[in-house]
């Protein structure tokens, strides 16, 4: 599986959000600038590191004009608890069949204490207003992706 091209535009989808509604890329064309982040499970340790980071800059991503999603395996009902424990002011999707994932390269096989299993490769893309994939962060840290984020914006995308 491969990740989609620098350039072309982003592999579109509609997930449900934890208020059950559609949320679409294409609901951003043209209006802002789209950070998708696929990360592995909502109320792990890594996972609520890197959300927190990204809920305490949000004023930050706004004066980029840009907007987080973040997606994952989980059903809403489990997103919605991580929401709700960390008041996470972002939009975080449910892609239950993984096929968004599979859509952008990142449902791939991990390894984790000597098990192989399928999963979510931690990974994160930039999405101009045009819709355009401009920047792929595969090597994520979780304590400074948000930063990284915002410095790839400031360098405007």
């Amino acid at each position: 599986m491969a990740f989609p091209k620098i350039g072309n535009l982003a592999p579109t989808f509609t997930l449900k959000n934890v208020a059950n509604e559609d949320v679409s890329l294409k609901d951003f064309k043209g209006k802002n600038n789209v950070v998708l982040y696929f990360y592995p499970r909502a109320s792990t340790p890594g996972c609520t590191v890197q959300a927190c980071g990204i809920r305490d800059n949000s004023s930050e991503f706004s004066k980029l004009d840009a907007v987080v999603i973040g997606v994952s395996p989980d059903g809403p009902a489990k997103i919605k608890k991580f929401v709700d424990k960390y008041e996470l002011n972002f939009e975080l999707l449910a892609d239950e069949d993984h096929a968004i994932a599979e859509k952008y390269g990142v449902w791939g096989l991990k390894k984790f204490m000597g098990k192989e299993f399928m999963g979510i490769l931690r990974t994160s893309f930039l999405i101009n207003k045009e819709g355009r994939l401009v920047a792929i962060m595969d090597k994520v840290n979780t304590k400074t992706h948000d930063q990284e984020i915002l410095e790839l914006l400031r360098n405007g995308i």
